[in-house]
């Protein structure tokens, strides 16, 4: 079994409670994970026999734009849909990271993570 990260995708998007957010769109950072047997891959070198980075990526893409009021309503619906496309893996967890959240101060991020 292996631990397959796709770490630091940034993407553009219009997520959030306030209008504004909605509007304006701001910058988002998500990590994903999951695990999956590649032992086969391990032996084999060949991509079909192990879950494509870019498949998976595709996945978080079109999540990301499509427009939620609450990151952990992104977060569910990544982990879901990246869940069915690949029933082989498991434990996916799912970090979404909101860049320069419009807090009222200087604030780096908001974050929720969740695991499926």
């Amino acid at each position: 079994m292996s631990t397959i990260t796709l770490n630091n995708m940034l993407f553009f998007a219009h997520h959030g409670c306030f209008e504004a957010e909605r509007v304006v769109g701001t910058r988002f950072c998500v990590n994903l994970s999951f695990d999956v047997d590649t032992a086969k891959a391990e032996h084999s070198d060949d991509i079909t026999d192990t879950v494509s980075y870019l498949d998976v990526y595709q996945i978080v893409k079109t999540e990301m734009q499509i427009p939620s009021n609450l990151l952990e309503h992104v977060a569910r619906r990544i982990a879901n849909a990246v869940s069915r496309e690949f029933p082989k893996i498991s434990n996916i967890v799912v970090e979404i990271q909101k860049l320069n959240p419009p807090l009222g101060g200087e604030i780096g991020s908001a974050c929720v993570k969740i695991t499926n």
